[in-house]
C-alpha cells in the first residue's frame, strides 16, 4: 500500500483494494465483451443493437475508471492491465463465432446479470469491513449495471 493520509485503516484499505480489482478485472473484461458484440453484430436490428452495445461499452469504460480511480485513492495500486484482466475476471468467456443480435443479446445479458450480481455483493462486504464509500461506489455501478440489464434484455424477443 501506498502511503496516504485516508483516515481508513490500512487493513480496511487492503480489504477494499482487493475487492475493487477484482471487479475492475471484471469490468474489463466486460467491457472487451461487449466490444466484442458491438463489432460483430448482424441482422435486420443491427443499427440500433451496434449503437445499443457502444453506449454499454461507454458506460462499463467508465465503472472501470471509477473502480480503479478509488483502488488506488485507498493508497493501493489498481491492476489494470489486459494481462491481469484475462488472469483474474469471474466472468464466462465471451463466445466468439456469434453474429446475430439476438445471440449477442443473450450472451451481454448474462456477462452483464453476474457482474452487476458480483457487485451487489461487493457492496455488503465493502459495508461489513467498514468502507461505506466503497459500498457507494459499488452501489452506484450495480444501479448502471441493472439499467444496461434492462436496456440490453429489451431488445430480446423473449417474453
Amino acid at each position: 500500500m501506498h502511503y496516504t493520509h485516508n483516515t481508513l485503516s490500512e487493513n480496511i484499505r487492503g480489504q477494499s483494494v482487493e475487492l475493487l480489482n477484482r471487479h475492475l478485472a471484471a469490468a474489463i473484461d466486460l467491457h472487451a465483451q461487449v466490444k466484442q458484440a458491438h463489432w460483430n453484430v448482424r441482422g435486420s436490428s443491427f443499427s440500433a443493437v451496434h449503437e445499443l452495445f457502444d453506449n454499454a461499452a461507454i458506460e462499463v469504460e467508465t465503472y472501470s475508471d471509477l473502480i480503479a480511480e478509488r483502488a488506488a485513492a485507498l493508497g493501493g495500486t489498481a491492476h489494470g492491465t489486459v494481462h491481469i484482466a484475462a488472469e483474474r475476471s469471474f466472468l464466462l468467456p465471451y463466445p466468439l463465432g456469434v453474429a446475430e443480435a439476438r445471440e449477442h443479446i443473450f450472451a451481454l445479458s448474462q456477462a452483464v446479470s453476474a457482474f452487476g450480481q458480483s457487485v451487489r455483493e461487493a457492496i455488503g462486504l465493502s459495508t461489513t469491513h467498514g468502507d461505506p464509500v466503497t459500498a457507494d461506489l459499488f452501489t452506484q455501478v450495480a444501479r448502471g449495471m441493472d439499467r444496461q440489464l434492462w436496456l440490453i434484455e429489451s431488445h430480446s424477443v423473449r417474453s
